[in-house]
């Protein structure tokens, strides 16, 4: 199923927002009153403070990684240039910073999803305690007896000595470790790929790629506070939003078919006029086909009636019901008007070929088209391949029928009468 280039670029709009905000308000930034002035240096504490406790409430490990990374850069930071921007303390925090911030992240993306403590396993907490305790070694080279002159020399390396000084930059190991944390997240966030994993773009994803741009952008100016703490804040509310967005989907989304779920349905429901219509889908024979099969071979029946639904026409929106059931609703429309369209999702999944998974099942896309096309039956062994039919019951207000939930009942009733007249068809 091809999504349309508007939902494969609408993650992009939180990011992008957050970002022009953090420019507007660096330039409006003169106009605030003094007694809101510390705003800009202040609110990156709260907001990456924010972000790093809703990665750990949320047991996300990738966010919590980046935000936590992004706190601790910014409070090392902010604390050494108390020693003066020109000194070795601020140049070497800031040199750990825009490292270790993208090589976390980095090394958070390459690694599976398995939350902030897997089984235990607080691994992430003790990295970040080790990290913290190595800056401060490092910052504190020729003024602590347990640190020598060896860092000064080792953070004088092309590969960490910024291009410009004094931290005009940063250095060239940075950049490529900030590239490759950005093709990382943008792999994990590219519609293609996560197509071919079986589920929807996740805004984490998109947002660790929005935060890794935001806190480039501010150690291109780290002279400057202003700039510095403004879109640190920035790649923080990214995060936190991301965060949310990925909640709300994983509420009103179901993970395995990708459609909204009751919850969702619910609130469309209440938010109807005088005209609608609603629809309840079933599979047919799905359990006796889950008993023969399996679960594995169940969840691409799922999967395959879902993506049919979700191009249903006419105006329709599906949604996940409950068990193999799915429900269809028409805003503005006649049942006149919404029975073709039914219909034609009927016929769609009805004529769809489906190769069960196996061992020898072709892995390139095109070849399996092929394998379904108009000669299945002859190209592979019998038995291999599956149809699967769909049976399903509209209604719309009237009849004794007034609100969305009678409707739907009604919807319901007659989808058991499409079963009795023998599945696989359209009933009202």
């Amino acid at each position: 199923m091809r999504v349309p280039l508007a939902a494969e670029l609408r993650p992009l709009i939180p990011p992008g927002a957050i970002l022009a905000a953090a420019a507007l308000a660096l330039w409006l930034g003169p106009a605030l009153p003094p007694s809101l002035a510390g705003l800009k240096e202040a609110g990156a504490y709260f907001v990456l403070l924010a972000g790093a406790g809703m990665g750990l409430w949320f047991n996300r490990g990738r966010a919590f990684v980046a935000a936590a990374s992004l706190l601790l850069a910014y409070a090392g930071y902010r604390l050494a240039l108390d020693f003066g921007a020109g000194s070795f303390a601020a140049r070497a925090v800031y040199t750990a910073a825009v490292v270790l911030v993208p090589l976390n992240i980095l090394v958070a993306l390459l690694l599976p999803e398995r939350g902030v403590s897997y089984h235990g396993d607080h691994r992430w907490l003790f990295i970040v305690v080790g990290e913290i305790l190595l800056v401060a070694w490092i910052a504190s080279s020729g003024r602590s007896a347990l640190s020598g002159m060896a860092w000064q020399e080792m953070t004088e390396h092309w590969l960490l000595r910024s291009p410009h000084a004094p931290l005009l930059g940063p250095p060239f190991l940075s950049r490529v470790l900030f590239c490759a944390a950005l093709i990382a997240a943008v792999w994990r966030a590219w519609p293609p790929h996560v197509a071919k994993q079986g589920g929807p773009v996740s805004p984490i994803a998109v947002g660790q790629a929005g935060a890794l741009v935001a806190f480039l952008v501010a150690c291109e100016w780290p002279a400057s506070e202003a700039v510095f703490g403004v879109f640190t804040a920035a790649a923080g509310a990214v995060l936190i939003v991301a965060m949310l967005q990925e909640s709300h989907r994983l509420a009103f989304n179901g993970e395995l078919t990708g459609l909204p779920g009751r919850r969702a349905l619910l609130e469309a429901m209440a938010g109807l006029g005088p005209r609608y219509v609603l629809a309840m889908v079933d599979v047919d024979h799905f359990k006796s086909f889950n008993d023969t099969h399996g679960h594995d071979i169940g969840d691409q029946v799922f999967k395959l009636v879902a993506a049919r639904l979700a191009e249903v026409e006419g105006g329709g929106r599906a949604f996940r019901y409950g068990g193999e059931e799915f429900t269809v609703l028409f805003d503005h429309a006649t049942l006149e008007q919404a029975m073709p369209h039914l219909d034609a999702i009927r016929a769609s999944v009805a004529s769809y070929r489906m190769a069960v998974r196996g061992e020898n099942r072709p892995k390139v896309k095109e070849l399996g088209e092929k394998l379904r096309g108009p000669n299945t039956e002859e190209t592979l062994a019998p038995g291999k391949i599956l149809s699967v039919t769909v049976s399903i019951g509209g209604a719309a207000p009237g009849g004794g029928a007034s609100t969305p939930a009678q409707v739907l009942k009604a919807a319901d009733e007659a989808l058991y009468r499409a079963k009795r007249s023998g599945r696989n068809r359209v009933s009202k």
